[in-house]
């Protein structure tokens, strides 16, 4: 059998949802607890990939409604799942003109003019070996500082909770592509005729960024300058070549490839056909060890883990060698840990989807338990469990009784 990954883990405790959802928050103009100092624009044009035009000023100096503009870029940025959208991102340890010391040196930059240089340097990384961009692209570079208050606000005391805060520098970075306007008929009110509209200016997708990060990680109250969070335009679609070869960074498992493996394992443990009431067991189970973690970090299901859980599933026969074994044939490692939150579909959304040839049925994990599939006079069907009438086109469904 082919291993569908070959990666470790380490015992680093990871930037978490709750750390990037308090930045994400702050971004706003004159937020006391984020500001922005200087902001760089790099416009790249797609046919000859070399920078076209670029422009560096205090954030300041914008005017407040482009402030707004780039706020909801970079907020954008920072959205979506860890390990789907988000990536925290280790340094690889060797790589020629590091990333890493680039990003150290712009952080301790005096200037403007000297940060500036640093991120121009690292466009030129993006650039390299005649990369093409599909678009004519824009590249954002800020770099601020953001204030994490160490306690919450005391409505009763004296002092506010802005009195003790740790602050962090960074810079965070956004890629754009540009699109052309649409062609509009307009009515000019001077002329009082109507007139065909045609704007040159390329528009700029603020609102949907392809990809960039965060630099450093902030972590326990701590900067991490040994990881970057990395974001992704599509989710479970990192790119590659900007992880590896511009921010020299190394890309764990994705929350999809987690997904993957853990149900390989399963399919080698259980084989290829399991009950749908056991499988809601299996994602009742995670659930469950979700729910009951104490830790803000997800909780991570190694080998005993998955015996257990698949033991108090139903499944059959389990064993903790049938569970190494497997372990051992997907991924090649027996020590591997598995994201709980990876492995287990939305659990209160209809994130399951069951395919057959005559109809698409989406069900959450913890209504699983209801459906089964059953042999009728020969033939195999899905049955329900249902509460109450079904509605089709506003039509009840007269109840048979089999």
């Amino acid at each position: 059998m082919n291993h569908l990954l070959n990666l470790n883990r380490s015992c680093h405790k990871q930037m978490n949802a709750k750390d990037i959802a308090l930045i994400r928050r702050h971004f706003k103009p004159g937020h006391d607890l984020l500001r922005v100092f200087d902001i760089l624009h790099v416009y790249i044009m797609k046919e000859s990939s070399e920078i076209y035009h670029y422009e560096a000023q205090p954030f300041a100096l914008l005017e407040k409604d482009q402030q707004e503009l780039f706020m909801g870029n970079f907020k954008k940025l920072l959205s979506g799942r860890m390990d789907e959208k988000l990536f925290e991102l280790r340094f690889r340890s060797e790589a020629e003109e590091h990333t890493q010391q680039l990003l150290l040196e712009a952080l301790q930059a005096k200037s403007l003019a000297d940060w500036k240089d640093h991120m121009l340097h690292l466009v030129g990384k993006m650039l390299k070996d005649d990369f093409q961009f599909e678009q004519d692209t824009v590249i954002t570079f800020i770099r601020g500082e953001y204030f994490k208050p160490t306690k919450k606000r005391n409505e009763e005391a004296e002092e506010s909770e802005k009195d003790e805060v740790y602050a962090f520098n960074f810079i965070l970075c956004t890629i754009n592509k540009t699109e052309q306007p649409p062609k509009s008929l307009v009515f000019d009110y001077v002329s009082r005729e109507f007139r065909y509209n045609v704007a040159l200016d390329p528009i700029i997708k603020l609102a949907s960024p392809e990809g960039g990060f965060l630099f450093p990680c902030i972590t326990d109250n701590a900067t991490d300058v040994n990881h970057i969070l990395y974001a992704s335009g599509k989710a479970n679609e990192p790119d590659i070549r900007f992880i590896e070869e511009v921010l020299n960074g190394e890309l764990k498992a994705t929350a999809k490839q987690d997904k993957a493996v853990f149900e390989e394992i399963v399919r080698e443990v259980a084989g290829d056909e399991l009950e749908a009431s056991t499988l809601a067991n299996v994602y009742e189970e995670i659930h469950r060890l979700i729910e009951d973690h104490e830790e803000e970090e997800p909780p991570k299901l190694d080998v005993r883990d998955v015996e257990r859980i698949l033991t108090a599933s139903g499944v059959e026969d389990v064993t903790k060698e049938k569970v190494e074994w497997a372990f051992q044939q997907v991924v090649d490692d027996e020590k591997y840990e598995l994201k709980a939150t990876s492995v287990l579909p939305k659990f209160e959304s209809k994130s399951i989807k069951i395919e057959t040839k005559v109809a698409t049925i989406s069900v959450s994990p913890q209504d699983l338990k209801y459906v089964r599939q059953v042999n009728y006079q020969g033939k195999r069907c899905i049955l329900i469990e249902v509460d109450e009438d079904a509605v089709i086109e506003g039509f009840t469904m007269r109840t048979e009784e089999l």
